[in-house]
């Protein structure tokens, strides 16, 4: 059943997927890109993944939805037209996803009993009895996150940063400039002429 439910979960994932590439409605296309990210966070929630599930649901459908809406904002909702897409990114997307694909023919199947989750219970049974003592927190996942899969945290963590970083720029927030740099006309003085110069006029 679960099997089942993770099919057509993907099945709306892929769904809405073809939607926002066709869509020229930017909020439109905004509407959708939450609906994707809470469709997947319905998907991990399945799968027992419930971290990642949050995760997804908070940023995804949270906090991108919200810098998708203020990035409209600066714009207009109706996407320009397009010309004729080219055909190599074409075949660059093609190759990347074949080959992203590719990458997952070795993995485990779902929910199979030789998985190495499933075929090193001692693993869990030991982040249960000593994670306490060894990490300190007593929520588990959260002394994996934070200690056993550290780096993997702060790979994330470095990755959520630098797409914050990629969409202040692309909002285009100017940077005040120090006061040695501004111009000696401000805006609706006469250039050239000095504030003493026209006291000395009247």
């Amino acid at each position: 059943m679960e099997t089942l439910v993770a099919i057509v979960l993907l099945t709306f994932l892929a769904i809405v997927a073809v939607g926002i590439i066709v869509l020229r409605d930017l909020l439109g296309a905004v509407i959708l890109l939450g609906l994707y990210s809470l469709i997947a966070a319905g998907a991990f929630v399945v799968m027992d993944a419930v971290d990642v599930a949050f995760t997804e649901a908070a940023v995804g459908s949270g906090i991108s939805t919200i810098l998708f809406l203020g990035a409209l904002s600066f714009t207009k909702h109706e996407q320009k037209p397009r010309g004729n897409d080219s055909v190599m990114a074409l075949i660059f997307v093609i190759v990347t996803g074949g080959l992203l694909i590719y990458g997952t023919l070795d993995m485990p199947h779902y929910g199979r009993a030789d998985s190495p989750a499933q075929s090193h219970p001692d693993l869990a049974v030991r982040f249960i009895e000593v994670s306490g003592s060894e990490v300190g927190p007593p929520n588990i996942v959260t002394s994996v996150l934070a200690s056993y899969r550290g780096y993997d945290t702060l790979g994330e963590t470095l990755v959520v940063f630098a797409a914050g970083i990629a969409v202040l720029s692309l909002l285009g927030l100017k940077r005040r400039r120090p006061e040695e740099e501004s111009p000696e006309d401000a805006p609706g003085d006469t250039p050239g002429v000095k504030p003493d110069d026209v006291q000395s006029q009247y």
